[in-house]
């Protein structure tokens, strides 16, 4: 499983570095890449008599919704075949992904590695945002020109999905710190992880962003109180806040904020956000059962726009808005189950778990969930496949039946470090 393991986290990185994974070439890859890993999985499950495959409670909701798209398409139900054809493909290689996470992480030791694999994406794309803020020069990467426009930070063309992807990753880090469970030598290491890319939030001044980062650290300072004995941990966290925002202030936010003054009138104002998302509920309204199509938005919402400023409208800026008018009752139905199983679960592990290592693990997973969740009804992250992606790996880390029994050979003196980073 060291393969699929270490393909799952190539491909992760490869998306996130290839701007969220939103152009066609990004999204071919990252598509045959699945299909290549699954095909590896196949041949050994084959040969393997003992390879027993693993279904994950969160996988039923999403087959049910790719059949739901199915139908859009095989039934011709759309208004675009074709793009409804595309976003299918790119649905099934999510769930494709998804299944092999379900067979690659198991025990701890698996979700040990994706943990610092997390930590450390998040914080290298953390530093190569805030150096390419700081010597910003109109160019993703310094030399790719943004033709569509667009309000940059690191990798991504768009300041609220690198938010996004900070909410997803952000807690793999902060929570056990926050819980005392990092072990003493790498209380620096795991700070930092956690620090910078809190500071690099703040630094791309992305106010969903921040009002999710709020929502976060609310849940998760709610759940510390109400276990007794565990507020003196809020100490931590505080100290990791204030920690960045000393950062963010020697570095200097309003000389950083006024280096993309030129791009605030590319941002979506208020009253625009407000006219999509009521032009969105009405062609809900008029596709109720099925919607217009998945990946139909763009072509459906022309004549529902009441507030027209000659751009092109793509996505409604609210997820939940934006799946309903393409996938209608349906689809919402399926949304609305894969989130009650997330919520339930959560809390079945994390109550059969309480705060131990494993259960501090599967509490940023609920955590990360949280974030992106909240942050979805004010933007579109769940169209950036890197985000969505991540979205699903941190869902099932926050559900997933953790093994903890650890390899008999393992020396027993080295047993009690199985809880801590």
């Amino acid at each position: 499983m060291k393969f699929l393991r270490f393909g799952i986290c190539a491909l992760v990185s490869f998306v996130v570095a290839a701007h969220g994974g939103v152009e066609d070439w990004a999204r071919a890859i990252l598509e045959t890449g699945a299909g290549f890993l699954f095909l590896i999985w196949a041949v050994r499950f084959y040969f393997n008599d003992k390879e027993k495959p693993v279904v994950s409670p969160l996988l039923p909701p999403l087959v049910v919704f790719s059949l739901v798209v199915l139908g859009q398409w095989f039934f011709h139900a759309t208004v675009s075949p074709y793009s409804t054809r595309i976003e299918l493909q790119l649905l099934l290689a999510y769930l494709l992904l998804l299944f092999l996470a379900v067979q690659a992480f198991r025990s701890l030791e698996d979700w040990r590695v994706f943990v610092w694999f997390g930590m450390g994406l998040g914080f290298v794309v953390s530093v190569f945002g805030i150096l390419q803020h700081l010597t910003f020069n109109g160019k993703l990467y310094w030399f790719r020109e943004m033709r569509y426009g667009g309000i940059p930070f690191g990798p991504f063309a768009n300041r609220n999905h690198f938010a996004g992807f900070v909410e997803l990753l952000l807690p793999l880090a902060l929570v056990p710190l926050v819980l005392g469970r990092v072990r003493r030598e790498r209380l620096v290491v795991v700070g930092l992880f956690a620090v910078l890319p809190v500071a690099a939030l703040f630094l791309s001044a992305s106010r969903g962003g921040i009002v999710s980062l709020g929502a976060q650290l609310t849940l998760l300072a709610y759940l510390i109180l109400r276990r007794r004995g565990l507020g003196k941990q809020l100490l931590a966290g505080t100290a990791v806040l204030l920690v960045a925002l000393l950062m963010v202030s020697w570095l200097g936010v309003g000389q950083i904020v006024q280096r993309f003054s030129s791009f605030q009138s590319l941002d979506v104002t208020a009253g625009k956000r407000a006219a999509m998302r009521r032009g969105t509920w009405h062609i809900f309204l008029d596709h109720p059962i099925a919607g217009t199509g998945l990946g139909t938005f763009q072509i459906v919402y022309p004549p529902y726009e009441t507030l027209y400023d000659g751009k092109i409208v793509n996505h409604t800026h609210n997820d939940y808005l934006e799946a309903l008018a393409e996938t209608g009752g349906l689809g919402g139905l399926c949304c609305a189950w894969f989130l009650v199983v997330l919520l339930r679960r959560s809390l079945v592990r994390l109550r059969h778990n309480d705060y131990s290592f494993a259960g501090a693990l599967q509490l940023s997973g609920m955590v990360a969930c949280a974030g992106i969740l909240v942050h979805a009804l004010v933007d579109f992250n769940f169209h950036i496949p890197s985000n969505l992606l991540l979205f699903f790996l941190m869902a099932h880390l926050a559900t997933a039946e953790i093994d903890q029994v650890r390899p008999a050979s393992t020396p027993r003196h080295r047993r009690g470090n199985a809880r801590n980073h």
